[in-house]
């Protein structure tokens, strides 16, 4: 009981101090102590027996995981926005499609290029650092309010691209190696899913947004905003190429390199970059040093909350909760959903989510004769809905290190989009596949 306890309070401490503007680092160690303390679990290695979990142990293990992961494509995916935004490529390219589809179209223009991205196999984080400079130019241009551009960010990459059938993305995949199926599971479901939660998101984004714009917001011009007026920009069509390059390597090596497909699809987009607007950039270096720091802020928030997590799947609480999710009477598919939704949500992570529980859960669904197809797209899209709480590595990377902006003004829309939206598709699912 206590173990439960700690769990629910240390996973709602967690959300409170984050929305409050506590910093992740200190946030996140705190509510894992929490979490640590009410279920029992020794304080440091010294005081535990061997093999056994402790606080400091599972948290470091947890955070330094994944910074070994994925600090080398932070950092280039962060100098890659950089160098786009120094280069003016990404107010050239804005510029362009503001010409081409108009400006009340902004918004569509930004959830179109993270969708590209994301389905070509480009991390959500690294997506999210390469887009916002033309978004920020987009929303400039456009007069709209700049607290939607996390939204228009998160629901472009991690809603209908990042757990559809086809996506490259991690969250696509994962379920493959406990269910024996493809990347390409119950794709006509899927599809349909897909279809719905673009439609509906893209229609309360503008929805907000009209409302904001009617209330008087327009956009906040910051002293340390880049420029945005600038009149000497290199040619759009070749500002695009660095785009594309991303894209097209992403696709090329997946298959060979996996998640290191990454490393050489952003360090191509750097070099396109480069090599097609040298002549514009007005300091390389100051841009790539920026890109630096702006790397480790957010894999640093980010690496916080996956350490919470390590610590609370190391708790009593943790594996009461999936007993109790495989145990819901009623279509499996529910109780699967449910059970992933939890999970992501308490780790902060879809991936993160579905790695802890599919080991858990799919023997148990697959021996009592559930679809492993079905079963592989109800957990992709479940992922995606409870892993953007306040308290996620990639929300708090969004919308504080990328964009600048706080919870209170970005999270309503954010959460809208990335959580609701997504509960939408994943009942749609377990609806059409309970039909079918």
């Amino acid at each position: 009981m206590l173990s439960m306890i700690g769990l629910i309070g240390g996973l709602l401490l967690l959300i409170v101090l984050t929305m409050k503007g506590m910093n992740l680092l200190i946030a996140a160690p705190f509510s894992a102590f929490i979490v640590a303390i009410f279920s029992g679990l020794p304080i440091f290695p010294q005081l535990a027996s061997e093999g056994e979990a402790n606080f400091v142990t599972n948290y470091m293990d947890g955070f330094a995981g994944f910074v070994a992961s994925w600090y080398l494509m932070f950092l280039l995916g962060a100098i890659f926005g950089k160098l786009m935004e120094d280069s003016g490529a990404a107010d050239s390219v804005s510029r362009w499609i503001i010409d081409k589809i108009g400006v009340k179209h902004a918004a569509l223009a930004i959830v179109i290029a993270c969708a590209v991205l994301t389905y070509g196999g480009v991390s959500l984080f690294v997506v999210a650092f390469s887009v916002y400079p033309m978004a920020l130019s987009l929303f400039k241009e456009a007069d709209l309010p700049r607290r939607f551009i996390p939204a228009a960010l998160a629901f472009g990459s991690t809603t209908f691209t990042m757990t559809s059938a086809g996506s490259p993305e991690i969250q696509n995949w994962i379920p493959i190696e406990f269910l024996g199926t493809s990347p390409y599971a119950a794709w006509e479901v899927s599809l349909v899913v897909a279809v719905f939660m673009m439609i509906i998101g893209y229609w309360w984004l503008t929805r907000m947004i009209k409302k904001a714009v009617n209330k008087g917001e327009s956009f906040d011009v910051r002293a340390d905003d880049p420029e945005l007026t600038r009149e000497n920009l290199p040619n759009p069509i070749l500002s695009i190429i660095p785009l594309f390059v991303v894209l097209a390597f992403s696709f090329i090596f997946h298959d060979t390199l996996g998640k290191s497909a990454l490393i050489v699809a952003l360090l191509g987009g750097c070099i396109a970059t480069i090599v097609i607007s040298f002549n514009y950039f007005k300091d390389i270096w100051k841009a790539v040093s920026e890109g630096t720091m702006g790397a480790l802020i957010a894999i640093a928030n980010t690496s916080a909350v996956v350490g919470f997590g390590g610590v609370a799947k190391a708790t009593p609480a943790f594996n009461q909760t999936v007993e109790a999710m495989t145990s819901i009477p009623g279509s499996p598919l529910i109780g699967s959903a449910i059970a992933i939704c939890v999970i992501a949500g308490m780790t902060g992570s879809a991936s993160g989510g579905q790695a802890i529980a599919l080991p858990l859960l799919a023997p148990h669904y697959l021996d009592i004769g559930v679809d492993p197809e079905e079963l592989h797209r109800v957990a992709a899209i479940s992922s995606g809905a409870l892993d953007s709480l306040p308290h996620g590595g990639y929300v708090v990377t969004t919308i504080r290190a990328i964009a600048g902006e706080t919870h209170k003004d970005a999270y309503p829309a954010f959460g809208a989009l990335t959580v609701i939206v997504p509960l939408l598709g994943v009942i749609l699912a377990v609806t059409l596949f309970s039909v079918m």
